[in-house]
């Protein structure tokens, strides 16, 4: 079961306006990882965290003059537009690294080492 998109504020509103059809989807998402429910509004900077890699959040605050301990409701519509566009850049990012198709990273039960890792025979 899904939770219901939780209400806009004005500002998220009228930026979600001004944004093109097919990329409602994705501001909805945005919008409902940031504000999730009208009394509990954690810090932008906590809440960046799960949306924008690394230091991404860290950046784009420091960038648009807020303090990580700013509110998205407070957020106007230009910083709402810029976020989304922070955000989808950093959406679309490649996420595996340079591995291969198929590798998870996690050991291979096969003989109990991490893909790539052998024991050392013991002979040696």
């Amino acid at each position: 079961m899904s939770r219901p998109i939780p209400a806009l504020t004005d500002a998220a509103a009228q930026a979600r306006a001004e944004l093109a059809e097919d990329a409602h989807a994705g501001f909805d998402r945005l919008v409902h990882a940031l504000l999730p429910s009208p009394s509990r509004q954690p810090a932008l900077g906590a809440a960046l965290r799960g949306q924008l890699p690394g230091t991404a959040g860290v950046r784009w605050l420091h960038a648009e003059g807020l303090a990580p301990t700013a509110r998205a409701a407070d957020l106007t519509t230009a910083q709402w537009l810029s976020l989304h566009t922070a955000w989808l850049t950093h959406d679309q990012a490649p996420r595996g690294g340079n591995r291969p198709a198929g590798r998870t990273g996690r050991a291979d039960s096969r003989h109990g080492h991490a893909p790539g890792a052998q024991a050392a025979p013991r002979w040696f």
